[in-house]
């Protein structure tokens, strides 16, 4: 976090970049904006990786686009929902509402998934495969219905639909329902990758029925051609950073897919198949394939009018979770990645112009590293278990004062520990004192640098730091739940129901706040700029470049150094 004062350069330095010719001055808007965002890219992979990746992928942005190196995501909980919302509607989660993957509904008493619906069911066979859904988000969701009426502020897509005139053509697709929901916003169509059905999906909310077009690409049989094949190395093993890492011990050894390459698919009717698409390289070719198929049979990009389409692609997040982002997997990810991006960019100059086209591309979050591989470097790393929480001596200090410990907590749900309200109620303990207490004693536990209890946060009974001021960003009061937990850096809990994960996210920690923002177009200079920005910057200086206003939570600053 930075003063607000250093964000400001001058009041007419802004209103003379917002008013001065842009990068499209001959009608003042591009055909295309292609917004990309990976999934748990963090801000140093670009670079550390940049020597191997080819020509038309990264290097195409960074050639002909700025390239802000230093942006960092200002709230705490850097979670793929969060990040996704922030990005689209340049505000924090305090104001967008999306807080975390899943919060408590507290006028249910149920878990609340960031985009269930029910009122919108998904207009497919089946929803979650409860069986074989690793997400403990996505299966903890009460509704197969999606929608994005929870996220309480318009998105830049939701304001090209409103200022730029001409019904606009808007559409968000990626794996994750999440991440191509909160980039299409309320006004858009978005579509996702159904694991339980091998297929992309929609739900009512957008459409009543399919295009015949991705009835025509779920039936072409992509999805089904990894089958009983496997995902091997692309380039030489001693082109690799991490090439002597394979099977590193504290990597994940998910059933069927293993350690080591090659890493096998298996058959296209089993258990995981469609799982271990997404934990690969796969997941991102079969997006990038539908996004090619959506730009041709819905015209993208071919009148005056802009359209906007979002690809967020999802395997990053995937592979770093079960191997680490400083692990083989990731890098050749990355190195595929790469290829998938410049088939993309390919195929959007041959139907659309990249001449005609701005292309962005920023993360929902970075990574944290293994603590497996931080400690072979000496490095103090761990995880953490709420299990421990009666073991330790602070639980008897709350037995002494209430009567009970860890029987006043009802869940952790990343970042919030929720209390047990109708157990309190029945032993007659005040919650507010409670959560205040709580969050004293549990922050004495190792691993944990801070609690903050709800009730202080919304009287303001914190002190302003850098990690509170990135709390209070995150909180709202209808949403957030009772204690927020900031874990110390290289701390996370590793086990979601049952799966160890090697690697997460989710911290205010630089780690899990730095991501790359890259903003490449006609008319935009090639430049590298190392002044730190925010995320919360990004949406209103797009509504710049298209002079439009931003959409109606922003509070981020216009980035200059994009415009003329």
């Amino acid at each position: 976090m930075i003063d607000a004062t250093l964000r400001v350069t001058s009041v007419g330095a802004i209103v003379a970049c917002i008013f001065s010719p842009t990068a499209y001055a001959d009608d003042g808007h591009p055909r295309l904006v292609l917004q990309i965002t990976v999934d748990q890219l963090r801000g140093d992979l670009i670079d550390r990786n940049l020597k191997h990746f080819g020509e038309g992928g990264f290097r195409y942005l960074l050639d002909n686009g700025t390239y802000f190196t230093n942006a960092h995501h200002r709230h705490a909980n850097t979670e793929t929902i969060v990040g996704h919302t922030t990005l689209a509607t340049g505000t924090d989660p305090s104001i967008h509402g999306m807080v975390a993957n899943l919060w408590f509904d507290r006028e249910t008493g149920t878990p609340f998934y960031n985009v269930q619906d029910p009122d919108y069911p998904l207009l497919a066979q089946a929803g979650i495969d409860q069986s074989t859904e690793i997400d403990p988000t996505q299966r903890a969701a009460t509704s197969d219905g999606r929608s994005p009426a929870a996220i309480l502020s318009s998105t830049f897509s939701d304001e090209i639909a409103i200022g730029i005139g001409g019904n606009p053509k808007i559409f968000g697709v990626s794996v994750k329902d999440r991440g191509a929901i909160s980039m299409a916003g309320h006004s858009g169509d978005a579509y996702w990758f159904s694991k339980s059905e091998g297929r992309f999906v929609t739900s009512k909310y957008y459409m009543e029925a399919y295009p015949e077009w991705v009835g025509n690409w779920n039936d072409s049989g992509q999805v089904a051609a990894f089958a009983e094949t496997n995902w091997s190395l692309s380039d030489k093993v001693d082109t690799y950073r991490f090439g002597n890492m394979d099977d590193a011990e504290w990597e994940t050894d998910f059933p069927g897919f293993g350690r080591v390459f090659p890493h096998p698919y298996g058959a296209g009717d089993g258990k995981y198949y469609t799982t271990l698409l997404t934990l690969s390289p796969a997941g991102d070719e079969l997006t990038a394939s539908f996004a090619k198929e959506l730009l041709d049979a819905e015209d993208l990009g071919k009148d005056d009018v802009t359209d906007y389409l979002s690809v967020s692609f999802s395997s990053t997040d995937y592979v770093g979770h079960i191997f680490g982002p400083s692990s083989l997997e990731a890098e050749d990810n990355l190195r595929r990645l790469d290829a998938t991006i410049a088939g993309l960019l390919k195929h959007v100059d041959e139907t659309v112009g990249l001449e005609n086209t701005l292309v962005v591309l920023s993360a929902d979050h970075g990574a944290a590293e293994v603590p497996g591989y931080l400690n072979s470097l000496g490095i103090p790393a761990s995880y953490f278990s709420f299990d421990d929480v009666d073991t330790h001596f602070t639980a008897e200090n709350l037995r002494q004062e209430f009567g009970f410990a860890s029987e006043m907590i009802e869940s952790f749900s990343q970042p919030y520990v929720y209390l047990d309200e109708a157990f309190l109620d029945e032993n007659d303990l005040d919650k507010r004192v409670v959560a205040r207490r709580l969050a004293d004693e549990l922050q004495k536990m190792p691993g944990i640098a801070f609690a903050f209890s709800s009730d202080d946060l919304r009287s303001g009974r914190v002190a302003v730091t850098p990690v509170s001021s990135a709390v209070l960003s995150n909180f709202h009061s209808e949403r957030s739940g009772d204690i927020y937990i900031v874990f110390e850096p290289h701390w996370f809990v590793g086990d979601f129901d049952g799966l160890h994960v090697a690697s997460h996210h989710g911290s205010p920690w630089s780690y899990d706040t730095h991501v790359p923002i890259i903003i490449a177009g006609q008319g935009i200079d090639k430049k590298r700029v190392a002044r730190r920005v925010e995320t919360i910057d990004l949406a209103p200086t797009l509504s710049a470049l298209l002079k439009i206003k931003e959409p109606s939570g922003s509070l981020g600053m216009v980035l200059h150094e994009v415009l003329k």
